[in-house]
């Protein structure tokens, strides 16, 4: 029988060790606050998932108020102790669903990470990814570089030899002031064909998190910011949440300098798994233009579960989605 006890942040975490489970960032308390500072985004409730009196899972929701509803969003979650089964899975989902209807009228449809199909859709919005890469950053500079394809590999040691540019944790710098990070963002939103988030929410982000749990990388050439990133630290594991470029410097090898220096920085400060946040698959096509650079510091690539939804008010949910497929319609 699946059970939820609703908890605080500090509990859940507690109770996710005592299961053995490894918490995303976005499972934790300090993620949480961080959402409650954001316009339309707010707490919800954070559950221990039980069955038959045993953790099994964990999840935390934060409320979305956007075009005049409601929805719940539970970034990485549930985390699992292990695995499930389809049919495990399926069960946390209609137990969750239906404490979500007694509890909330408010609230149309659950986006939650999931592994299998069953009781979902796809998502309404957003590009989910069910495959990503993590770098295992344990055992030094050169243990790094050893576990990489052969191509990431000679492009980093040419990058060490003749990339001009000097890396650096720049987390104070960019707490003081996030502008000169920010403009090469937009120069790469110009490249790359999106449009960065307000500056605000990149260096919000950074003092909610704090230099425990967010780190901005840099690099330099003549004292210029080129490139940089922005890395989510929980525990052990690391995540490469945003990266910007300028054009000038597409050809330095500038990126692969950059991101090898996070990897050993971070390997020496602790940090055992470094997740570079999504590639492109068959589920996710247009996501595929990652691969070539992502896929070359890793010999294999990760399986996760992506996001997906779940109605509670389902025609209403049904309405959205007849909504969205003549919006697309028309732009075709």
């Amino acid at each position: 029988m699946i059970t939820l006890d609703k908890v605080d942040g500090l509990t859940l975490e507690a109770e996710a060790a005592k299961a053995g489970i490894t918490l995303p960032i976005e499972q934790t308390k300090v993620w949480s606050d961080f959402q409650a500072d954001i316009d339309g985004r707010t707490p919800w409730g954070d559950f221990l998932i039980r069955r038959d009196g045993s953790v099994v899972a964990v999840i935390s929701f934060t409320d979305y108020e956007t075009h005049g509803y409601h929805y719940l969003r539970s970034v990485h979650g549930p985390a699992w102790a292990a695995k499930p089964t389809e049919a495990e899975e399926r069960e946390v989902i209609e137990a969750i669903a239906a404490m979500v209807r007694r509890a909330d009228g408010k609230v149309a449809f659950l986006r939650i990470d999931t592994w299998f199909e069953a009781g979902t859709h796809p998502v309404l919005s957003t590009v989910p990814y069910d495959f990503t890469v993590v770098i295992d950053v344990t055992g030094g500079d050169e243990a790094i570089l050893g576990r990489m394809k052969r191509r990431g590999r000679r492009d980093v040691r040419k990058s060490l030899r003749e990339c001009p540019a000097e890396v650096a944790d720049e987390t104070a710098q960019a707490l003081d002031d996030f502008s000169e990070y920010y403009d090469v963002m937009v120069e790469t939103g110009e490249r790359d064909g999106f449009r960065p988030a307000p500056m605000s929410d990149y260096s919000d982000m950074i003092k909610a998190l704090g230099a425990e749990h967010c780190r901005v990388f840099a690099a330099r050439i003549e004292g210029r910011v080129v490139a940089w990133s922005i890395v989510t630290v929980n525990g052990t594991r690391a995540v490469r949440y945003y990266a910007g470029m300028r054009n000038e410097v597409m050809r330095l090898h500038v990126t692969d300098k950059l991101l090898y220096s996070e990897c050993c920085i971070l390997g020496a400060q602790g940090i055992t798994d470094y997740d570079l946040m999504g590639i492109g698959s068959d589920f996710a096509p247009s996501l595929k233009g990652l691969n070539e650079f992502k896929t070359k510091f890793t010999e294999e690539v990760t399986p996760v579960p992506p996001a997906r939804d779940v109605p509670i008010k389902k025609a209403f949910y049904w309405a959205l989605t007849t909504a969205q497929s003549l919006r697309k319609a028309l732009r075709k």
